[in-house]
Formats: C-alpha cells, structure tokens, sequence
C-alpha cells in the first residue's frame, strides 16, 4: 500500500529546516516546489518509508513522452537527493543529460545499517552492527514496490539508473550481482566491498564470467582512501575487465584530489558526462 502526497514542497534551502525549526518570520513565505513524496507501508520492510521524487521541467502527465529514471540510495531530503535532483536539473538545462525522473529512496533513521549489507560472517561486524544484515528484505521493497509504484504512477521508459556511495556503493554493487533485471547504469562510488570479509567481491569474477548476457555501464569512482577501499575496488574492476563480456561497460575514475566525505558530487557529475557525452562547443 502507498499514499501521496501531492503536492509536497520541498524548496532546497528548506531541507535544513526538516531538521530544524523554521523561524517564525518565514511562517507565511511562499515557497518553491521542487519535488513530490511518496508514501509506502512496505510490506518488505514492515514499515512505511518515503521516496522523493523529483520531475524534470517540462514533465505532462498527459503528454506521450516518457522519461529514464535515476534512483539514488541515501535519498532523504537531507541526504543525497537533492544534490544529484539539482545535478540532473543543471545538466539538463546544457542539454548534458537527458531529461531524468530522479527518485530519493529515503531512509528511516539509521536504517541504511540494516538495509544496505547483506549478512555478515565476520563477528566484530555483528558486535558492531547487530542490525545489519537486511539487504535481501531492502533490495525485495527495491524490485516488488519502490519500481513498481515509479512505473504505474509516473511516465518512464525503463531506462534505470542506481547510485550508491560508501555502503550504498555495496549495495549498489549487490544489485549488479544479485537483481541485475532491475538496473541498467550503476554509478558505484567509495563502496564498502570490505564488508563481510570482502564476501560479495571475492565472488565477482566467477560471476561476471559465468553472466556473459550482461549488458550494463557501470561507473566506480573514489576519492583518496583507506587502501583497502582502492584494494576492493581494484578488485571489483579487474573481475569486470577480465570478464570476457563485451556487452558490459565498465568505467573506472578515481578523483585522488577528493576524499570520502566529497567524493560524491564530482563522481556522479563525471558519471553522466562518461554515460552521456557530448561534443562542447568553443567559446
């Protein structure tokens, strides 16, 4: 079951404000919406979550165009959706990017613990982390509802794009590996394949060999890290490569003058322009 809420404003100085209480001069200020919320009682999750979604300029319900759709992981309104909202919206006023349907899958207090790491074998990671392990229920919630509603309630094409960094990025990579029917491009960037031992990385070469019908792009990136992120990255890259699979795409571009905490922004920006390049013109 899912409710909207329509319409919801959500104005991009206002994303601060959620967690903090608005000044009483600005009670009566007319705001600017910048995107809609979406309500699920997850039947995956046994909760209910939100997705924002954002709709690029010019998107009719009733016209016969139909839009790719992003769907970024840490998507609350004060995470990472309204970045990657914004970027997309500044792309595609230069015509970088084709016009996009973003959606923030949001979390739910700190619920990416839980959501984006399968079950560890690794006991100080439990200790640590007594409620992580819940990545099958989040990618089920993923394919079964967040997809699902999108494509009944919005026009897409089935043209999917999924972001993820630092945990996100493993989960993200779990969805290559795991649920790859769902994503077309993946834009990995920091990701944790240290977790559980580096358990899912140390799978990827036999199961990119063994999935030669793959045809995907895939983006990783990072900034200047642990080396044991460069080393699990480094691994994921060389199963890609050695794959044999032509039809899998694989784009590797660290940013060493940034770090895990910036990454981010850059990476995505230099994500589109890999995916979707285009000839500058000479001023």
């Amino acid at each position: 079951m899912y409710k909207r809420i329509i319409p919801v404003i959500l104005l991009l100085v206002t994303f601060t404000a959620k967690a903090q209480k608005m000044d009483k001069r600005f009670a009566n200020k007319k705001t600017m919406s910048f995107a809609l919320v979406e309500e699920i009682d997850s039947k995956a999750l046994g909760e209910k979550r939100v997705l924002n979604v954002y709709l690029p300029y010019g998107y009719d319900p009733d016209s016969a165009q139909t839009y790719p759709t992003i769907y970024v992981l840490d998507g609350t309104a004060h995470e990472d959706f309204p970045h990657i909202a914004g970027l997309a919206q500044f792309m595609n006023m230069y015509d970088l990017l084709p016009k996009s349907i973003v959606v923030g899958i949001a979390n739910k207090g700190r619920s990416r613990y839980r959501d984006f790491t399968h079950p560890t074998t690794d006991s100080a990671e439990r200790k640590r982390l007594p409620q992580a392990g819940g990545s099958p229920q989040f990618i089920a919630y993923v394919a079964n509802e967040v997809i699902p509603l999108i494509k009944k309630n919005y026009k897409t094409n089935g043209q999917r794009t999924i972001i993820g960094q630092s945990l996100g990025g493993l989960l993200a990579t779990e969805f290559l590996m795991k649920k790859s029917d769902l994503f077309n491009d993946y834009i990995i960037v920091s990701p944790s394949l240290w977790w559980s031992k580096m358990k899912l990385v140390k799978k990827a070469k036999k199961y990119f060999k063994d999935n030669q019908q793959l045809k995907k792009r895939v983006y990783v990136s990072l900034g200047k890290e642990h080396p044991v992120m460069h080393k699990v990255a480094d691994k994921l890259i060389d199963a890609i490569k050695k794959s044999g699979n032509k039809k899998l795409k694989v784009y590797y571009k660290p940013i060493l003058t940034e770090d895990h905490a910036t990454i981010l922004h850059k990476a995505v920006y230099e994500a589109f322009e890999t995916f979707y390049p285009k000839k500058r013109e000479k001023y």
